[in-house]
């Protein structure tokens, strides 16, 4: 009976350890992974939504708004699952390093230590990943980042949530549906056309 105990003791003790979120997140400011965009329309303004540049199979739209968030974007496909969401990009209203401090710590107690470390030596932009993957062998990615400065990235603090494994079926499709590649062009003719362009006459 004593052994019995110990043994349910300790179980419980691994189980009370362990995150019961890290599985595999998909939830983030009221939005979920995998669900269609549509039933965002009153979080999403779909007016707003454009194809990305160079990654033709996603559409993105900003949120209209959202408590305690500046402003975000919702990613979605277009190919091989059409308007499913595949990454939610949430800027907090709060860009302070202290909130970042504290949320991150929160995202510890959740997911554990950090995967990897984006962000550059001096900690003008400090960037934090997790990943996942599920049974399935899906892949979620999940970023936090303070920026302090750097002015190619958005001031504050930001947190990204992106199912990596979709968007990579997404482009396989997209690639798939693409016509075929024309013959070569002579690169003979080719060099004396531009030669002729790159040559004042």
């Amino acid at each position: 009976m004593k052994y019995l105990f110990f043994v349910v003791c300790t179980f419980v003790m691994i189980v009370w350890s362990v995150p019961a979120t890290a599985a595999f997140p998909i939830h983030l400011g009221g939005f979920v992974l995998g669900d269609d965009v549509s039933a965002y329309k009153d979080k999403v303004e779909m007016e707003s939504c454009k194809t990305l540049r160079y990654m033709d199979y996603i559409e993105e739209g900003e949120i209209i708004s959202l408590p305690g968030f500046k402003s975000g974007l919702i990613a979605y496909g277009t190919c091989d699952r059409p308007n499913k969401i595949l990454r939610i990009k949430l800027k907090y209203q709060d860009g302070s390093k202290e909130f970042f401090n504290t949320i991150k710590g929160r995202f510890e107690r959740s997911f554990g230590a950090p995967d990897e470390y984006l962000g550059d030596p001096f900690q003008i932009l400090i960037g934090w990943k997790w990943s996942f993957k599920d049974v399935n062998g899906d892949r979620i990615s999940l970023v936090l980042q303070h920026n302090s400065m750097n002015p190619e990235e958005k001031i504050g603090n930001a947190v990204k949530l992106s199912l990596t494994s979709q968007m990579e079926r997404e482009r396989i499709c997209f690639e798939a549906k693409q016509p075929a590649e024309p013959p070569p062009v002579n690169r003979t003719i080719m060099d004396q056309a531009m030669w002729r362009l790159f040559v004042p006459y």
